[in-house]
């Protein structure tokens, strides 16, 4: 069944929404004609990208959805860093395949390091110079447990970990957003 936001009336006729057509289509046609239409519905001004984040959000496991969540991400924000252990974090990400993730990104009120709004998955970079406090302990503890209520699940990973063992680290990141729906068959 599709979801009633996944729904449109044209011209009196019931079809799917730009969106729900985009994610459908990207399960089937070749890569550049899903880019092309993604690129002539904006022409049209009827491209939304929240509107197709939504739909990811909601349809992970769909076989068009990493084929769309590639197609659009010429179109999300770039990602930026405030420090080098962000920078190398997201390199490693790419280098192995996973989605970019949002860098600094404010979920519930709180700021991610690293967060798949799609999969509800944050990794925040710890260094023990800017959490060396028991005030500071207690507080990251307390906001994990507030993202997990939400359903954001997260990791911590520390600098030392990203520079020591960098492939052990992005493996095990890679699982633990593998079991929050990503599929390495999606890209």
């Amino acid at each position: 069944m599709i979801a009633a936001d996944d729904r449109a009336l044209r011209e009196g006729i019931p079809v799917t929404s730009l969106p729900r057509t985009l994610l459908d289509l990207a399960a089937t046609v070749r890569f550049e004609w899903l880019e092309k239409m993604i690129e002539r519905s904006e022409d049209l001004e009827l491209f939304d990208l929240r509107a197709v984040e939504d739909l990811l959000y909601r349809t992970v496991g769909h076989h068009g959805h990493g084929r769309l969540r590639k197609a659009i991400a010429l179109y999300k924000p770039s990602s930026f860093t405030r420090s080098r252990l962000e920078k190398r974090f997201l390199e490693l990400c790419l280098g192995v395949g996973l989605p970019q993730p949002r860098t600094n990104f404010v979920a519930r009120g709180f700021e991610l390091d690293c967060y798949w709004p799609e999969f509800r998955f944050a990794v925040e970079l710890d260094v023990f110079e800017t959490h060396g406090t028991r005030a500071a302990f207690e507080r990251d503890r307390k906001r994990q447990e507030d993202l997990l209520l939400h359903g954001i699940a997260m990791t911590r990973v520390t600098g030392p970990r990203v520079e020591g063992e960098p492939q052990e680290v992005i493996r095990r990141v890679a699982r633990l957003l593998e079991q929050r729906g990503f599929s390495r068959l999606d890209g």
